[in-house]
């Protein structure tokens, strides 16, 4: 088991934050439309279309919305063209922003994105300028429930194809190639641990401390692009103290 990690403690505590705001259906839709129209609407054949109605659910999104947004991925009903693009910049004290889009008029989301990097002491750069401070991995976090066998936990879940097991105070986090990460939730799943959350992102491999003001504003950048129906993801390396955090949230 590898050491602390200060990245995931603040990602687990905004999604707390996140979990709070009225948003997520629209985002979950999205993500389900996203996944049937790539790999089709049967979710036994689809992982990462599984993993979203999972996530969906979770989230008490009605059936019915599951349901439509399966069809309209597919083609069913209605004609959706979303169209997935990113930007990346950086926000205050130098911290490195990836924004990920998904939206049906990219004229009206490029100066959202903009003027939000703008308003909050950052800017926007150009394609490239912070991506290859991030990896991209797939993280599984389960519930640490103090009765785990860590050694067990490593040996499951490097035989069903994860590359790392990190523990987090409360959580465990399971790392995998981005392709990997839905097979891995589903073979421990099944062999009987608690999985939070599955999901291919972006991990930081450096950090940047923040404080005060630039933290305020930092937050509130982060805060402005996830209220955003737009914006399916948000990654950053910004690094916070429990006490900023708790201050400026």
């Amino acid at each position: 088991m590898a050491g602390h990690s200060k990245w995931a403690n603040i990602k687990i505590k905004k999604g707390k934050m996140d979990a709070l705001r009225g948003k997520a259906f629209t985002k979950l839709a999205k993500d389900i439309i996203s996944a049937a129209k790539a790999g089709g609407g049967d979710p036994d054949n689809n992982l990462r279309l599984r993993n979203a109605i999972s996530k969906a659910k979770a989230a008490s999104m009605p059936a019915d919305n599951i349901k439509r947004s399966i069809q309209r991925g597919t083609g069913e009903i209605g004609d959706v063209q979303y169209e997935e693009f990113s930007y990346e910049g950086y926000g205050p004290g130098g911290v490195a922003v990836m924004v990920d889009c998904m939206s049906d008029n990219k004229n009206r989301t490029a100066p959202e994105v903009r003027a939000t990097f703008r308003a909050c002491g950052g800017n926007l750069g150009e394609n490239g300028c912070v991506s290859y401070l991030f990896d991209s991995r797939g993280l599984i976090t389960i519930n640490n429930t103090g009765n785990i066998d860590e050694d067990a936990l490593m040996l499951e879940a490097l035989e069903a194809g994860a590359e790392d097991v990190r523990v987090d105070g409360d959580s465990i986090e399971v790392f995998t190639a981005p392709a990997d990460v839905y097979t891995v939730k589903e073979a421990l799943e099944a062999a009987g641990y608690e999985v939070q959350d599955a999901e291919a992102t972006m991990i930081p491999q450096t950090q940047v401390t923040v404080t005060g003001n630039d933290a305020k504003q930092m937050l509130k950048m982060l805060d402005t692009f996830e209220e955003n129906d737009d914006i399916q993801n948000v990654y950053s390396n910004m690094d916070i103290s429990d006490e900023d955090l708790e201050l400026y949230s």
